[in-house]
């Protein structure tokens, strides 16, 4: 089984942000992050979840995704985003990254758990770390999908 933990953040919301991925599998250890310069906590935490699942190399293995987000472990486990998409995502937040998402849920089909954020699960923590330092880093990408929204007036 493959295990990828997740987290996002954001000093501000809408704010510098990060997200930080922990993917195990046996004795396997990877770790991603990446920051931006303006984007929400909840971009982070499902582009996290993107990325992770970007990551893998091989398909077939069961997959268990670790969020602390309820945003997206809600709108995954309850169904909401097949209703978002039949829809269109109409009035939707980030759907240029739920867009994303469906795919990857389809070829991988994640299972995903909920875990209390800053409750002293170790990976979790990682994550967060991760998160907080490429949000605090230099050279802070443009989250190009926040961006257009923001110009546009979709926000």
């Amino acid at each position: 089984m493959i295990k990828i933990y997740t987290d996002g953040s954001s000093r501000g919301n809408p704010g510098p942000g990060g997200y930080g991925v922990v993917l195990l599998y046996k004795d396997l250890r990877k770790e991603l992050a990446e920051g931006f310069r303006l984007t929400t906590n909840n971009r982070m935490e499902l582009l996290a979840v993107i990325r992770g699942l970007e990551a893998l190399k091989v398909a077939g293995l069961p997959i268990t995704i670790y969020s602390d987000s309820k945003y997206v472990v809600d709108a995954i486990q309850k169904g909401w985003i097949w209703g978002w998409q039949k829809k269109g995502f109409k009035d939707k937040k980030n759907p240029d990254l739920w867009k994303k998402y469906i795919p990857l849920h389809l070829q991988y089909k994640p299972r995903f758990h909920w875990v209390k954020g800053h409750d002293g699960n170790i990976e979790n923590e990682r994550c967060d770390q991760l998160a907080v330092a490429a949000a605090s880093g230099p050279g802070l990408k443009i989250d190009a999908g926040y961006e257009a929204a923001q110009e546009n007036g979709l926000l």
